[in-house]
């Protein structure tokens, strides 16, 4: 692979963008300068490189988590809050980063981003069921009927079926744990307002087998091939 090549699929920017970095000596790979513009490298995992002394390493493809704080919206084009693509460098957004799946503003939790379309296909498709953990304030008391009914299934408004959640878990009289295996639209909310209590503080918890542990809010890292495939495992098998 040509070392401008490289340095394209790694987010640097254009083509001439990436030969004028080379020109100006401000890559190195292993520790050498690199100044042939028809220079050849082997990409690897985890391959370091610096452009102008900051420090990077190869990734085919980036998966990454983040604690999402409240305010953020999961867009680009944000209509009334930040954007969580502002939480991230320039060099991620260059290589077309994605949510996978959405959050609302007010949620906060594990959200997941990448650049690999099969990776946000696995996790979102309707059919593939992937489980995701949250942990709910609501508004008034829980009652045991209510996490009776959030077991049993609940009819949602313009949707079909029953939807309903495993694991619920009362945490405190205004608190609980739920596990859910769809992901349509508002779908804890919705569910909380269908047995006849309101959300006050939604968080993600986990996503598949993978958890927040102690990631800050605001923070993020990038995924291991251990947690990418944490993230794919679905509760159903």
């Amino acid at each position: 692979m040509l070392l401008e090549k490289m340095l394209q699929s790694q987010g640097f920017g254009s083509r001439k963008h990436c030969q004028q970095l080379i020109k100006n000596a401000a890559v190195t790979v292993d520790g050498q300068v690199c100044t042939d513009m028809k220079q050849s490298i082997q990409p690897y995992p985890e391959m370091p490189f610096t452009v102008y002394g900051e420090t990077y390493h190869y990734r085919e493809k980036v998966y990454i988590a983040l604690n999402k704080p409240q305010g953020y919206e999961c867009s680009h084009q944000p209509l009334h809050h930040h954007s969580v693509f502002d939480l991230f460098p320039e060099v991620l957004l260059n290589r077309g980063l994605q949510c996978v799946g959405r959050l609302d503003q007010d949620t906060t939790g594990l959200l997941l981003l990448t650049d690999d379309g099969a990776f946000l296909q696995a996790l979102t498709h309707p059919r593939k069921h992937v489980a995701k953990v949250y942990h709910v304030t609501t508004v008034d008391r829980i009652g045991e009927v209510q996490i009776q009914q959030l077991q049993v299934g609940v009819e949602l408004r313009n949707e079909k079926g029953l939807y309903a959640a495993t694991d619920v878990i009362r945490l405190s009289d205004y608190q609980l744990s739920l596990t859910i295996h769809q992901g349509v639209y508002h779908q804890v909310k919705r569910m909380l307002a269908a047995v006849g209590n309101k959300v006050q503080a939604l968080h993600r918890q986990q996503i598949g087998a993978l958890s927040l542990n102690s990631l800050n809010e605001g923070q993020w890292i990038y995924l291991t091939e251990e947690q990418v495939n944490l993230a794919k495992t679905r509760a159903s098998e």
